[in-house]
């Protein structure tokens, strides 16, 4: 499967680098949750989650979108979660705590 997740996951590198403004601070994690399911995470700058998440979540959706249509060609489940590194940061410090 590491052809498919690296196809996608440059895909999602090359669309996220090209409507956030600081592409240096932008992290994409991948986790393969069962043998044809993956899970992508965005970790972003604060600013750049706004921006890349758009009015009312258009633009995350339609990269969603894109995203899973071109998984599904491949025979993947793909889902994407964008996050700010506070989030992140967050979201490990209550992982840690369990």
């Amino acid at each position: 499967m590491e052809p498919v997740t690296e196809r996608l996951r440059n895909f999602l590198q090359y669309v996220a680098v090209q409507l956030i403004d600081d592409p240096a601070q932008a992290q994409l994690k991948v986790a393969e949750l069962a043998p044809k399911k993956l899970r992508f995470k965005l970790v972003l700058a604060q600013a750049d989650v706004a921006m890349l998440i758009g009015r009312n979540g258009f633009t995350a959706s339609a990269i969603r979108s894109v995203l899973k249509a071109a998984a599904e060609r491949e025979g993947v489940q793909a889902t994407l979660h964008i996050h700010s590194h506070e989030e992140e940061a967050d979201q490990l410090a209550r992982n840690e705590g369990h």
